[in-house]
């Protein structure tokens, strides 16, 4: 196959489109009003997280001197620089169009988000003491001058800009510090049934004459600017050091890394503006942004319901697995089979409770788990610490890299260590991210395993909104394999060879290769032969092109990827057998989900992997089989549900439009629909 411009998707502009669905979500009348703010702050946070790291990565290639086109899909570095710049900027005015809509239809609710210019007497002396008790205490305020250099200003973090302006004397400019750590929404006291709620922004605005009083000025003004800077880790070399000394030292240098976005007012007026660039050293290859008055959206995340439960999604109670019990032995209940968990539709609770049990049970020597995100409170943290006090041999491999949690993870792997829990940190070279556990219990004078393998992260909070299958399982052949991984951990040098689960680095794409070429077989020799495949990114250009190949073969095959996507589907002699969507609604959809058709004796997998190069060459990855007739039959069952959405499912195409998938039939929503499937099953 000819390799040009057209066959992949760009990854950082894929990216985009992905991050465009979520602001769809924010611009949707259908969604409740607090929710699209929220939508909205998702948003923003994703776009943060996207310049730190994507466009960071991209600026790096530029400035290497390399066209990087292979690498970038067909588009060279500095082409791409400008053309994420220019995506962005629409995409920030229509998230500022957005969020104008919002506050008006708030106001039809009753709901006032009013700025300085429309306090009033009656909120005059609530501001005011608000300011004093809560806000300028914690103040950072930086005068500036021509002469001396710009403070150090941090990642992400909203400075007020500040021009102290008078006649007869040289302008004044100063920076003030939005804390992170301030509430950025203020409740005021109701007014007749109504509420007000103001942005600590404003609040500093409404009292600029008490922090600047010392200062001679005849007019004042603050317009709001923001920093984005290289999320890139760099390691000390000391070998003296341990590895969590240099991580940390590593996090906190990640605050003075190369900015690399800057976003301000748009009404901030042009020498304030050059004066900025100049001194913060700002050019041409950084993303300058226009923006609103207000950065940081991603505090929209954590808007204030007020009560207003009307304006928020029904919260789901999670449901019992059928046929598993918390007050029952998860280990008793396991060893006559297999499990599945669907969190959030199902309770996370079984999974603190089996290792809640294997805490406390006599009869368990050891405990072995791999964790990568942990919840700020974690009750999966505290069970291993238990388990360690009890004199089980724990052991923890933990991913201290995970990106923008280092610190959390840090904090926890210090607590384990504390109580005698063996720390694994990761391998050399490699990220550990799969997920899963395996516990030796003694029966009978032999050791049995118990296990549970993962989609998603062991975290109780994220558990609530992210859409994760755990498979809790008592298969002796698959935790032997497991425990195997394990063994990597410790002895990275020998290579093991693994009967049943799929792991990266060493045997995924081999592995995948060989499932996606049986299909090929059959479809040649005339067999049913299909793919479906559920998972967040695909952008491995080795793996695309396996799909063309089987596409061209006349595999049938159906992609739900929720978020970046290089495959261009529907191409005539590459890729028309090839159909793509993707949902984005209340949830996050995380879980990954392979099913290859086997001449309709499906073999299913889910996993931990995306299909990435990262996740394939670069980390330590399991995919495990399901080899209960059961849980096959969901794990089917769920996909064709979130395959017919026909109301959250965009369609992606070549053109990256994000058109909802809509049609005459009755509607499926999935997630609401998985929810009403999961109903019924327990009623039997």
């Amino acid at each position: 196959m000819t390799k040009d411009k057209n066959i992949y998707i760009n990854r950082e502009l894929s990216w985009l489109q992905f991050n465009a669905r979520v602001l769809q979500e924010a611009a949707d009348k259908e969604v409740p009003l607090i929710e699209r703010l929220r939508f909205l702050g998702i948003f923003s946070n994703n776009l943060d997280e996207f310049f730190k790291v994507r466009y960071a990565t991209v600026k790096r290639i530029y400035e290497a001197g390399k066209a990087g086109k292979a690498e970038l899909g067909g588009i060279s570095a500095g082409d791409l620089l400008e053309e994420i710049t220019k995506i962005v900027i629409d995409q920030q005015s229509e998230s500022i169009e957005i969020l104008e809509s919002i506050d008006e239809e708030l106001k039809g609710e009753n709901i006032h988000v009013i700025n300085e210019t429309h306090i009033a007497k009656d909120q005059h002396d609530f501001i005011r003491n608000y300011f004093y008790q809560e806000i300028s205490p914690a103040l950072v305020v930086i005068v500036l001058n021509e002469d001396v250099e710009l403070p150090h200003l941090k990642d992400t973090t909203g400075y007020l800009s500040i021009k102290m302006s008078n006649k007869n004397g040289p302008d004044q400019y100063a920076l003030i510090e939005i804390s992170k750590a301030m509430d950025r929404f203020v409740v005021l006291p109701k007014k007749n049934g109504a509420d007000y709620i103001i942005m600590v922004d404003d609040i500093i605005r409404y009292c600029l004459d008490e922090i600047f009083n010392i200062f001679d000025y005849e007019t004042i003004t603050s317009h709001m600017i923001k920093i984005t800077r290289d999320g890139e880790l760099e390691f000390d070399s000391d070998l003296s050091k341990s590895f969590i000394d240099k991580l940390s030292a590593s996090v906190k240098d990640r605050q003075i890394g190369e900015p690399i976005r800057f976003v301000y007012d748009k009404s901030i007026d042009e020498d304030t503006l050059n004066f900025l660039l100049e001194k913060m050293g700002i050019d041409s290859k950084d993303s300058i942004i226009p923006g609103g008055r207000y950065h940081n959206r991603r505090d929209y995340m954590d808007f204030p319901s007020l009560g207003r439960t009307d304006l928020l999604y029904d919260k789901i109670k999670p449901l019992p697995v059928q046929g598993l019990s918390l007050e029952e032995s998860i280990f008793k209940t396991i060893a006559k089979k297999d499990y599945l968990v669907y969190a959030p539709y199902h309770t996370f609770s079984y999974v603190v409770k089996f290792l809640r049990e294997a805490a406390l049970d006599p009869k368990v020597r050891s405990i072995k788990i791999t964790i990568y995100r942990l919840a700020q409170i974690s009750h999966v943290a505290s069970s291993l610490i238990n388990a360690a006090k009890n004199g089980k041999h724990v052991t923890v491999s933990i991913e201290l890299r995970a990106r923008f949690d280092e610190e959390a993870n840090i904090h926890y792997a210090e607590q384990m260590q504390d109580a005698g829990v063996n720390m694994l940190f990761g391998v050399p070279g490699l990220k550990v991210h799969c997920k899963m556990c395996v516990i030796e219990r003694e029966e009978n004078e032999k050791l049995v395993r118990y296990g549970f393998i993962s989609t998603g992260n062991f975290n109780e909070s994220t558990a609530k909104f992210y859409t994760d299958f755990t498979l809790l399982t008592s298969n002796q052949k698959i935790l032997k394999d497991v425990n195997k991984v394990f063994n990597f951990f410790e002895v990275n040098y020998k290579i093991n060879r693994y009967k049943h689960i799929i792991t990266s680095p060493h045997y995924t794409k081999s592995k995948l290769f060989s499932l996606i070429d049986h299909e090929i077989d059959n479809a040649k020799s005339g067999k049913p032969a299909y793919i479906k495949l559920k998972m967040n990114s695909i952008s491995s250009y080795k793996m695309v092109d396996k799909l063309y190949e089987a596409s061209r073969a006349g595999v049938k095959i159906q992609m739900i990827v929720r978020g970046l996507c290089c495959l261009v589907p529907g191409i005539e002699g590459m890729s028309e057998n090839i159909e793509i969507i993707s949902i984005i609604d209340k949830f996050l959809e995380h879980t990954r989900l392979y099913i290859f058709g086997n001449n309709d004796d499906p073999k299913i997998y889910i996993s931990s992997a995306d299909w990435m190069t990262r996740n394939i060459d670069n980390r330590v990855e399991v995919s495990c089989p399901i080899y209960d007739e059961d849980i096959k039959k969901e794990l089917q069952d769920l996909f064709e549900i979130c395959w017919n959405d026909n109301v959250k499912a965009r369609i992606v195409n070549e053109t990256q439009d994000n058109q909802y998938r809509r049609n005459d039939k009755e509607k499926v929503r999935a997630q609401f629909d998985t929810y009403d499937y999961y109903l019924k099953k327990l009623e039997g």
